[in-house]
This record gives structure tokens, C-alpha cells and sequence, in this order.
């Protein structure tokens, strides 16, 4: 099951959402849990036995870290057993190299865990806080499960650390204020992968059509650049919408995308994109390396190593280091010469000239083709434009330009701007109008051409 599905739109969700208020107070995390359950069991039910397994295990090893946290040679163990058990298990199934290990296990091919790559780090980060003593072990199972299993986080995210969600979970705020907040963020969300990350990917699947070693520079751009915008359309769209569930159940989930496409600077476009997965490789990964040597050039081979490290947890292929890596050379660049004046708009070519180069090799399937890519970007073919690339532009000139629009702040802004006067009093009056309108227009869209775009069910 996933939230653009009319499934759970029209049926799991509002049933979910009637079950879980009629709940007393003091029951409602094991309603939640339950709600869950059901919607992991969706997916099928050896993804409902996978989910309590490893809910089960994570749980267990975190109880047992706490229990023997004096002895550090058991705790350790214990530790690094958890640990290479939850990241295999997140190989096995991410990654083709370790798909020996499926047929050894008789796991059906079609079987995937759906949002793995997220609760994989949040398990990990809880274990490791544990361990170091920053959280105690979390004896509430529920409570545990909910960290986990919780479905309006289960697909994106937000990673958050043990003691953020369990401030959460103790503080939340539901009500219908909340439900009609949280009800027009999942529509928001909705409109951004329907109508906007869908149009997308049939331009880049359009431009992807032709030989890349006969593809002409406009062709290849459109391609690009559509793929981007796709990308983020998808992955915001998608976590919008949960952000949009959470908060009908009372929870205030941060944002994980914060306006990145054509972000100023290579920094702040690494920090605005997918916000809580970067600050988790920042807090596990970059600042533990940079404590064991204070010598630069180890500085600066760690720190593009982990963004590559993390451009390959999202591919999980080498395009996705390399692309990491890029990024992560990008800032120390940029970093260096970070005292130079450069006007915004400048700031914002290179931002996006990067950031395309990076979605060259996110979308390309080899690193082969990623550089031939990049060369007919450039015009290495010899061909600038043909009539491919003319009728493409001229059919998808306008989703484009509105998608580059609505993924700048510029129309939050001119909200925010508007004030307390006669503009806002309107907005206020058709806000649900539109909420209404733009569910209707989805719902059609998913009926007429189903769902497509970026598969992120395999991450």
C-alpha cells in the first residue's frame, strides 16, 4: 500500500483516522500500532512478519545494550551484531550484488520491504545512541514499534532520533485543527507527485528514448532537467504526504525538503535536501570520522567519502557514490572560495548546473552512460537541437516552467507577504475551495494513467 493509492486514500486513511478518535486517550498508540500493522500487512503479509520481526530484534539488542552498557566488550558485541544484522539485511535487499542471498533464503523476488532504507537508519541511530548513552533503551514496546512501524513515516521518513520521536509521541496535539492542516499538506503532497512528478517523467522518459550517442543537447537537457524535477517532486511530494498524515494524528513531523533546486549555494542545497537523512550521515558518520585525525587532508577525504556514502544509500549502485561524491567535492569548492562575492543569481547557475550534473548520474543505469550523457549534453554529438527535442520543448515548455516555479519559495513568500489584510482573508476563504479542487484533479489523474515516475518503493 502507499498514500497516493486510492486505497488508502479514500478508504484506509479516513477509516484510520474515525478509529483512531473514538480510541480513549490512553489506548491510541496501540491503535496506532495496529493501523500500522494493517498497513504494512497491505503491502502483503511476509512484509507485515518482516516488519515485527525486525521491530522485535531492534528492540531486543537495544533492551540488552542497556542492560550490560557497564561491561563494554558485551555491549560492544551486541552492538556491532545488531548492526551488521540490520545492514545486511538492508543489502539483501537493496543491492543486486547480495541477491544470492534471497535465492538462499527463498525470498520471492517480488518481495520488497518497502521503505527500508529509512527505518534501517533510524534503527541504527537508535542503537548507537543507546550504546553511547544519549537515550535509555525504550521498554514500551509500543512505544518502539510505533518508532519503527509508524506508517505516515514508514515510506520517507522523516529519520528522526529515538528522544525527537518520543517527545512526539508524548506532546502530540490532535484535533480537528490539526486534521484540517494535516489534510491540506496531504493534498499539497498528492498534487506534487500526481500532477507534477508524474507530467515530469513522461518528458524524461521521452528524451531517454533515443541513443544517447545520437542524442541532441536540448534533448538531453530537457532530460536532465526534467529528471530533477521529477526526483524532487517525487521525494517531497511523497514525504509532504506523510507529513500530512502525521499531522492528523497529532504529529508535528518536521520538513524534509526545504526548497533545494535552486538554492543560492552548493551548501545550502545539500541542507535543504532531504534534511533529517543528511543531518543522520552528519551526526553518525562525519563527525565520528573527523575525530580519529585533525590532518586536512583526511578532513576532506572523509567528508566526500560520506556524501558519497550517502549518494550511494539512495542508488545503492556506484553512480549513486559517485554522484555523492560530486555534491560532497562541490561544497569543499565552494567552501574554499566561499569569501568571494558572488551575486545570488550567479549562485544559482552553478547551484543548478551541479545539481543537473548529479542527476546525470543518479538517473543514468552505468557510469558509462552517465559520461555520455553529460557529453551530448554539451553538444559532443555534433546535434544542438533536431525535431525531437523541438516538439519536446514546445509540448512541455509550460509544466516545466511552473514546476521550476512552484519548487522556489517565491509563492510561499508572496503568501507570507500578503499579511493579515483583504488578500489573506481570501486565501483563507478559498484555501478549501482549492484543497478540494486540486483532490478532485489528482484522483482523476490516477484513474485515467495510473501511477507512475520514480519507483520509491524500493528504497
Amino acid at each position: 500500500m502507499i498514500y497516493s493509492s486510492l486505497l488508502f486514500i479514500y478508504i484506509f486513511f479516513p477509516v484510520s483516522l474515525l478509529i483512531y478518535y473514538v480510541t480513549p486517550k490512553k489506548h491510541r498508540n496501540i491503535t496506532l500500532l495496529v493501523l500500522s500493522m494493517i498497513f504494512c500487512a497491505g503491502s502483503g503479509i511476509g512484509f507485515l512478519m518482516f516488519m515485527t520481526a525486525y521491530t522485535a530484534l531492534n528492540y531486543a539488542a537495544c533492551i540488552l545494550i542497556e542492560k550490560y552498557r557497564s561491561n563494554k566488550c558485551i555491549s560492544g558485541v551486541i552492538l556491532g551484531l545488531a548492526l551488521l544484522l540490520d545492514i545486511l539485511v538492508l543489502f539483501i535487499f537493496r543491492s543486486s550484488f547480495f541477491s544470492l542471498y534471497r535465492e538462499f533464503l527463498l525470498i520471492p523476488e517480488s518481495f520488497f520491504p518497502v521503505g527500508i532504507s529509512f527505518f534501517t537508519l533510524s534503527a541504527v541511530g537508535a542503537l548507537a545512541d543507546v550504546y553511547c548513552g544519549r537515550v535509555k533503551a525504550e521498554k514500551n514496546i509500543v512505544s518502539f514499534g510505533l518508532y519503527i512501524m509508524f506508517f505516515p513515516r514508514l515510506i520517507m521518513g522523516p529519520v528522526l532520533r529515538y528522544s525527537s520521536f518520543r517527545k512526539m509521541l508524548d506532546n502530540r496535539h490532535d484535533g480537528l485543527s490539526g486534521i484540517g492542516v494535516g489534510v491540506s499538506l496531504f493534498v499539497k503532497g498528492f498534487a506534487k507527485k500526481v500532477i507534477a512528478a508524474d507530467s515530469l517523467y513522461a518528458l524524461y522518459t521521452a528524451s531517454v528514448s533515443v541513443d544517447v550517442d545520437e542524442m541532441a543537447a536540448l534533448t538531453a537537457w530537457l532530460g536532465v532537467t526534467s529528471y530533477l524535477l521529477c526526483f524532487y517532486f517525487t521525494l517531497s511530494g511523497v514525504s509532504d504526504m506523510g507529513a500530512g498524515i502525521g499531522h492528523c494524528f497529532g504529529f508535528r513531523l518536521p520538513q524534509s525538503f526545504n526548497y533545494p533546486v535552486f538554492s543560492s549555494n552548493i551548501r545550502y542545497f545539500a541542507a535543504r535536501w532531504h534534511i533529517q537523512a543528511v543531518q543522520w550521515f552528519r551526526r553518525y558518520v562525519t563527525r565520528p570520522l573527523l575525530c580519529f585525525s585533525s590532518n586536512k587532508v583526511f578532513r576532506i577525504f572523509a567528508f566526500i567519502s560520506v556524501w558519497g556514502l550517502f549518494g550511494f544509500w539512495y542508488a545503492f549502485d556506484v553512480n549513486g557514490a559517485v554522484c555523492g561524491a560530486v555534491l560532497g567535492t562541490a561544497i569543499i569548492i565552494e567552501t574554499r572560495f566561499r569569501h568571494g562575492r558572488l551575486l545570488p543569481l550567479t549562485g544559482v547557475f552553478y547551484t543548478f548546473i551541479i545539481s543537473v550534473i548529479c542527476s546525470a548520474f543518479m538517473a543514468g543505469d552505468s557510469l558509462a552512460y552517465s559520461f555520455r550523457y553529460l557529453f551530448a549534453m554539451i553538444g559532443g554529438n555534433g546535434i544542438i537541437a533536431d525535431s525531437l527535442s523541438v516538439y519536446l520543448l514546445k509540448s512541455y515548455i509550460l509544466i516545466l516552467l511552473i514546476s521550476m516555479y512552484a519548487s522556489t519559495s517565491l509563492f510561499r513568500n508572496l503568501l507570507m507577504r500578503s499579511g493579515h489584510g483583504k488578500e489573506q482573508r481570501i486565501i483563507t476563504v478559498l484555501s478549501p475551495v482549492i484543497v478540494l479542487a486540486m483532490m478532485i484533479l489528482c484522483t482523476v489523474f490516477i484513474s485515467y494513467r495510473g501511477s507512475s515516475g520514480i519507483d520509491l518503493l524500493k528504497m
